[in-house]
């Protein structure tokens, strides 16, 4: 059974905002005494929070699937919906967060530090706070929004000072048992370390921590052994501490072939942007098993030509503790000399410059996309699609406070401006969305003019008759008239028809 994890998927589900509530207060004598609903709450937050007291991320690789409270809907007489309790999870100092993209949203590196990592979802405003001087009596109320749901990766860096590096059982665990008051497990096999292990020297008054990282072997850096998953866990130290075994009996090995094969795997593990690469830190070497005759005659052999290469070497034995107080106040001076750049180096850093939001920083954008019976006219942005979660669409007059709200953001006029017309589709939100057939609010009388393009008819000339013409057709009524009155005498005169019969 695993006992040590340091990579995690987490799926994550923030408490969805509680509905708003309608509600018509009703007292003796007022029946209808002015709306009372009171607001939904809003969802729980899901946290990450850095905290020293915790080494694992075993806890979340059990149980992966975490979620907050759900906001509480409001009711009448203006009492509110309670607000869902924050849920907050504890991590290892050096946890890095990351989305389901791989992108990094937080490093947590100090103790303390906290990240909302699902923000929860608003709640819905009663009727009684959507009343307005124009609208006395909201019938309706806006719903809750959902809380944000989706899975992040959590990431465990170890953070220490000094990274012990090495094959299997070259003695860092043993070493780092020696130096510290760690007790990490100690065999004769290789591959006994199964997971970083942490321990706190005091070399005068230098105080650091040490990381011992399991044996890398070749090939570490493309997935063989163990080093793969581990490696990471160097990327954080200042110093870097070779732990080369001198007593090992297998063949083809030597002290200067295990340095090569360890340094090759360092130089291939590619480190964040932005770090310094694993080779260009300050290294030292520390030959150990001394205490094994054999070892102590190859150490003192192969010693020149380490220090002919550049690098500082320690004959240690782990087990009569010979050359570490050396060793550990030498490391202690790489340390410091590390902190003191670091501090310099966040002393001269350039400030960081918070900028406020452009004022005619449109708050959506219309995208334009091709469909099988025209173009769909698709509205992206965080305020129009908060809204439409929001609304109550079996609410007539929520449909209409919803178009409302998006007239006065000036949709209708970029949809113009898009090329849409009425009956083009419009759907709000990625993905699905909502879909519905567009038709323009009527703003004005020149809306409802279809005269060419180019021309008023309000601008036309009056179309009232003049005297003359009103004389002329006058008479052509009157003259219209005799003749109709001189057509029936002569038909009278023909026989055609008698004035009895008319009778």
């Amino acid at each position: 059974m695993a006992t040590f994890v340091d990579r995690v998927t987490l799926h994550l589900t923030a408490g969805n905002g509680g509905n708003g509530c309608v509600s018509v207060r009703r007292e003796k004598f007022k029946p209808l005494a002015g709306p009372d609903g009171g607001n939904g709450g809003n969802g729980g937050d899901i946290v990450i929070v850095a905290d020293g007291q915790v080494t694992t991320l075993l806890p979340y690789h059990r149980s992966p699937h975490r979620s907050s409270d759900n906001g509480g809907f409001g009711m009448g007489d203006h009492r509110h919906g309670y607000a869902g309790e924050d849920l907050e999870l504890p991590v290892p100092v050096g946890t890095v967060v990351k989305n389901s993209d791989g992108e990094t949203l937080i490093d947590l590196t100090e103790p303390g530090m906290r990240f909302v990592v699902a923000t929860g979802g608003q709640g819905g405003l009663g009727n009684a706070a959507l009343a307005t001087t124009k609208r006395k009596a909201p019938g309706f109320a806006l719903l809750g929004t959902p809380g944000w749901s989706g899975d992040i990766t959590l990431e465990l860096k170890t953070v220490a000072d000094v990274a012990l590096v090495g094959y299997p059982s070259a003695g860092k665990s043993s070493l780092i048992a020696a130096m510290s008051a760690a007790k990490p497990k100690i065999a004769d096999y290789p591959f006994t370390t199964l997971h970083p292990n942490l321990g706190v020297v005091q070399a005068g008054e230098h105080r650091y921590t040490v990381a011992d990282v399991p044996g890398l072997i070749e090939g570490a850096s493309e997935g063989k052994g163990l080093g793969l998953e581990f490696l990471r866990h160097v990327e954080r130290c200042s110093a870097l501490l070779h732990v080369i075994d001198c007593a090992t009996l297998e063949p083809g090995r030597d002290p200067l072939s295990d340095l090569d094969v360890i340094r090759a795997e360092l130089e291939a593990y590619p480190v964040p942007d932005g770090q310094l690469p694993l080779l260009e830190r300050p290294q030292l070497v520390a030959l150990n098993k001394i205490d094994v005759p054999e070892a102590r005659e190859l150490a003192e052999f192969i010693r020149p030509e380490l220090e002919e290469r550049g690098y500082r070497v320690f004959e240690i034995s782990t087990v009569s503790h010979e050359g570490l107080r050396p060793l550990s106040f030498a490391l202690g001076e790489l340390v410091e000399a590390d902190r003191a750049a670091r501090r310099e180096a966040e002393a001269n850093a350039p400030r960081i410059v918070m900028k406020p939001r452009a004022v005619n920083d449109a708050p959506f954008r219309i995208v334009v996309e091709g469909g099988t019976y025209g173009n769909v006219y698709r509205i992206l942005g965080a305020k129009p699609e908060k809204w439409v979660q929001q609304t109550d669409f079996t609410n007539d007059e929520a449909v209409g406070y919803l178009a409302d709200r998006l007239a006065k953001i000036g949709i209708e006029d970029a949809l113009f401006k898009s090329g849409a017309i009425a009956g083009s589709t419009v759907v709000i939100g990625p993905g699905q969305g909502v879909v519905f057939d567009w038709e323009p609010t009527l703003t004005s009388t020149a809306e409802l003019m279809t005269s060419p393009r180019g021309s008023d008819p309000r601008l036309d000339g009056s179309a009232r008759p003049t005297r003359g013409q009103r004389r002329d057709a006058y008479y052509e009524r009157m003259d219209a008239k005799a003749e109709a009155r001189a057509e029936l005498e002569r038909e009278r005169e023909a026989g055609l028809w008698m004035e009895d019969e008319q009778e």
